[in-house]
């Protein structure tokens, strides 16, 4: 279905290829998983399959790609509009249409469709995803995991032979992630869809793969079965580093396979107990009494009450259109608050504009968002201007955050974990005492969210009081102390992590599944305990 003909795919002023000599075969109905560490060239070979690389990236392709018998290089991507569907990793950005039901339907006008075969998917794609309910919704009043659902769901109703998608469950809840993750096992068993995914949740998605194609960095591409290439791989998601620690051959990629071969770990460990995460000062940083959002009709936030320590590392949680992000950004004073109040050091952020930015630091799901100048050097001057720091403050916190970027870097030519690195360090210019992140590990490998926890932990250590919004429960259980779980707007769970996620089967990590009951979060925990 997709071959790749020794591809070799560079872009000008690069020092080597992206894609060097790429050789292989996708067959009809296998469902791939692309994996490697961030920026190695996943979204580039993604591209490739249907001629957005090089036709509309730029950049220069070498050797041949086909897909379905025809090549790339013969027509422009639009011609493959009705053989490969494609859904990028900003859904907002390729919406082109009001409401739901008009997305779901605006690629089948396309396709010259018939209006009654274009209803019967639409109905169809509303119940396949689970969001008959948002059908008349406005676009931009979705929250991020909603909005990514309907852009996969705009792209299944014109009934592609081949599906590629870029993070396609980074903001999704974990429940919906497995919702749509089915719905796509269903297309590739059912329909013979070919599906392609390049996904950094990896624990998510390793387990229904046919196939792994890493991309190691060095512009080759390395294609096998998950388990075996997995082995060996630079990236590796929780349930295979713990079967590596434990010398289980062949590695597991599900709960269920790794379960009956962890008998003799849980042994081993019945004894033992995990090392207490450290407690955060009892010094109030932040405290929000009875906050209400409210958008029209819809209560986003209903009387929410939430007390912030310092020093304490937070992590809310809960699923798609809970509230979570509506309540961030009341927090922080810049977003609606219909009743409540937020005290931060006996200031009100939502009446002292000016002041909100020095009381509450708040970075947004598309870190991008806050980014307007030319150059990095240039964001870094301004914030060192506007939070009245002394010049090269923003700098040196970026260099502490992501050592070696460029003064005269385009802020958009920046890789995912860059452009975090460089919003966190405008809104750190401020030193502000409270610190909100709405799904930071978005396009982050396991790698960077390794790097970022050591971050979080440090800013905690200096006082600040820091809450993740996040649908990530590795990360959660690598990072957190407190989890607080939302749903319709209220808080329905506040407690210690191992208190909260264990005793959940949507929120629990891959670990405290596997060792279960025993309260083991991760494999950094385990290894710990085996060595003493």
């Amino acid at each position: 279905m997709i071959e790749f003909d020794r591809v070799t795919i560079s872009y000008y002023g690069a020092t080597r290829p992206v894609l060097s000599t790429v050789d292989l075969m996708v067959d009809e109905g296998e469902l791939c998983l692309v994996a490697g560490r961030t920026g190695v060239g996943k979204s580039t070979f993604l591209g490739a399959i249907n001629g957005l690389v090089p036709h509309f990236t730029g950049g220069h392709l070498r050797g041949s790609v086909r897909v379905a018998g025809q090549s790339t290089a013969d027509q422009p991507p639009r011609e493959f509009a009705e053989l490969v569907g494609v859904v990028g990793q900003d859904p907002l950005a390729g919406f082109v249409t009001d409401t739901v039901e008009e997305e779901l339907a605006y690629g089948m006008e396309q396709l010259a469709v018939p209006p009654d075969v274009m209803r019967k998917r639409v109905e169809e794609t509303l119940d396949l995803l689970g969001i008959a309910e948002l059908r008349r919704r406005p676009l931009r009043t979705l929250s991020g995991g909603q909005q990514q659902r309907v852009a996969i769901g705009s792209v299944l109703t014109a009934h592609p032979r081949v599906l590629v998608l870029d993070e396609p469950t980074s903001a999704l809840d974990p429940t919906a992630a497995e919702d749509v993750l089915a719905a796509i096992t269903r297309l590739v068993h059912d329909l013979g869809t070919t599906v392609v995914v390049a996904e950094h949740r990896m624990e998510r998605v390793a387990q229904y793969a046919d196939r792994l194609l890493y991309l190691p960095g060095d512009g080759s591409v390395r294609s096998g079965p998950p388990a075996e290439v997995l082995a060996t791989a630079d990236v590796a998601p929780p349930l295979v580093e713990l079967g590596r620690l434990a010398g289980w051959s062949p590695l597991p990629l599900s709960v269920r396979d790794a379960r009956r071969l962890a008998a003799p770990l849980r042994d081993r460990l019945a004894d033992r107990v995990p090392a207490a995460p450290a407690a955060g000062e009892r010094r109030t940083a932040l405290e929000g009494k009875g906050v209400v959002v409210r958008y029209g009709e819809l209560v986003a936030v209903r009387g929410v009450d939430l007390t912030l320590g310092r020093g304490e590392v937070v992590a809310l949680m809960g699923r798609n259109g809970s509230g979570k992000s509506s309540l961030l950004w009341a927090l922080q004073g810049s977003g609606r608050r219909d009743g409540g109040s937020v005290d931060v050091g006996g200031e009100d952020p939502g009446k002292l504009p000016e002041r909100a930015r020095a009381l509450v630091g708040l970075v947004p799901q598309t870190p991008g968002d806050l980014l307007y100048l030319e150059t990095v050097a240039a964001e870094c001057g301004q914030a060192d201007v506007e939070s009245g720091a002394e010049p090269g403050t923003c700098r040196k916190l970026l260099d502490r955050l992501a050592p070696g970027i460029a003064d005269d870097g385009h802020p958009r030519d920046l890789s995912e974990g860059q452009r975090l690195a460089l919003v966190l360090a405008v809104q750190l210019t401020a030193a502000p005492p409270v610190l909100l992140l709405d799904e930071p590990t978005r396009g982050l490998d396991y790698h960077a969210k390794r790097h970022l926890t050591t971050i979080l932990a440090e800013l905690a250590a200096e006082g600040h009081a820091v809450v993740l919004a996040t649908h990530d429960v590795e990360f959660v259980a690598r990072t957190v102390g407190r989890v607080v779980v939302m749903a319709e707007g209220e808080v329905v769970a506040d407690g210690p992590t191992a208190q909260v996620v264990v005793s959940s089967p949507a929120f629990a990590p891959q670990v405290a599944k596997v060792l279960a009951p025993q309260e083991w979060l991760t494999v950094d925990q385990v290894a710990e305990a085996l060595n003493d």
